[in-house]
């Protein structure tokens, strides 16, 4: 069986995106998301907020950066990457997301539904955005569909 390394995470970032370049030009935005558990403990209902170091590169992190402010709610996917080192004697270990794709969802600061978006997501990733298909167009698909 293959190994799998897939991430899917809807949360908040809890800090301003840090954008910042390698010694030869790539593009690195940092920035950390807020995901929020809720579980039962005896009677009681407790909200947990779990934490994330997400990593975007290249253009789409050039991009998005001006957008990913403190509280923004987005959706991602991606992948774990463990990144190891030593220091002072002893060997250290960090664990972050690089995403794949990001998407800018509504609500909080930085536009969403209170910007005038109500009911749509922006998409970024790997491919250009489809375009919808006109309304009131043909759609393809024929009216006779017996079921």
């Amino acid at each position: 069986m293959a190994d799998i390394n897939h991430v899917v995470l809807v949360g908040r970032l809890t800090r301003d995106a840090e954008l910042k370049y390698t010694a030869n030009g790539q593009a690195v935005c940092k920035f950390s998301v807020a995901v929020n558990r809720r579980r039962k403990n005896g009677d009681q209902w407790i909200d947990e907020a779990n934490f994330f170091d997400v990593v975007l590169w290249g253009r789409q992190g050039e991009s998005l950066n001006q957008y990913l402010v403190k509280g923004k709610m987005v959706g991602l996917d991606g992948e774990l990457r463990q990144d190891r080192w030593e220091q002072d004697g002893q060997n250290r270990s960090k664990v972050e997301i690089v995403a794949a794709n990001l998407q800018l969802l509504g609500g909080g600061p930085g536009g969403g539904a209170s910007g005038g978006a109500q009911g749509r997501s922006e998409t970024y990733g790997d491919k250009a955005p489809k375009e919808s298909p006109p309304s009131g167009g043909d759609d393809g698909f024929a009216d006779d569909i017996p079921f």
